[in-house]
This record gives structure tokens, sequence and C-alpha cells, in this order.
């Protein structure tokens, strides 16, 4: 091809090495940015704090997973939906029932009493539910 001053004209080129950097860095900030995001099904509780607090579950299985939570009242939550100590057993079950592998997590508030924790848990364990979970603060 010829100009019609009497070079040879080059063709136009789309430079893809400065696109593919800012697509991985975006793609690296997108990944960074979903990792710091939690999702709490539960209440908000005043969780008891352990110096070795970490994540009980990945990200990637937060959707199956199912927050108990007891708050300083004595309240129980099956994720943000306040249930009885009567009607847990029947929620687990249709969970197990549903789900091939149930996770659940337990949320109890530093001031509620221990027994309505351990009661949650044990109803957890009478159904057959083996991964469970305490949650916790770091300290």
């Amino acid at each position: 091809m010829r100009s019609l001053r009497g070079g040879i004209r080059k063709r136009a080129r789309i430079e893809i090495i400065p696109l593919i950097d800012i697509i991985f860095f975006l793609l690296a900030t997108f990944i960074m940015v979903s990792l710091s995001m939690t999702k709490n099904q539960g209440i908000n509780v005043a969780l008891p704090t352990a110096g070795a607090a970490a994540s009980l579950v990945a990200q990637e299985d937060r959707d199956k997973t199912v927050t108990l939570s007891v708050n300083d009242k004595g309240d129980i939550f099956y994720n943000k939906e306040k249930i009885t100590i009567a009607q847990l057993p029947m929620k687990l079950q249709a969970l197990k029932s549903g789900t091939k592998d149930p996770k659940v997590i337990i949320n109890g508030d530093a001031k509620a009493d221990f027994k309505n924790v351990v009661a949650v848990l044990d109803e957890v364990r009478k159904i057959g539910i083996a991964k469970v979970g305490i949650n916790t603060d770091k300290k």
C-alpha cells in the first residue's frame, strides 16, 4: 500500500499488552474485594472473643450454610427468622434432607446463657449434622 507521498502506509494495530495489564489489574482488584466481603446470614450478636478465631466456612459454601443465633435474652434465630427450641429439630431435619452436606454455624452472644447455646448445639448433633462451628471474634 502506497500513500500519496510515496511512502509505505502502515496498518493500524491494536496494542493488546496494555489491555491485558488493565484486565489483570481489574481481575485482581475484584478478587481482593470479593474475598474481603463476608455474608452474615444471622442476626447481629456480640460474639465472644477467642485467640484462635478463624473463618469457619469457605466463601463458596456460604450459601449452603445455616446460621443459628442465640441472643442475650435466649431467643433462637434460624438465619434471621426467630424460632423456638421446639421448632429447631424440624428446621434442621428439613436442612439435612435438602442439602447433601449441611453446615451449621452457631452465633452465641457473649452474654447469653451457656445452657441455651448448648441446647442448640445438642439439637444439631441429635439430627446428625456433623459440620458445626461456633463463631467467635478475634481478640
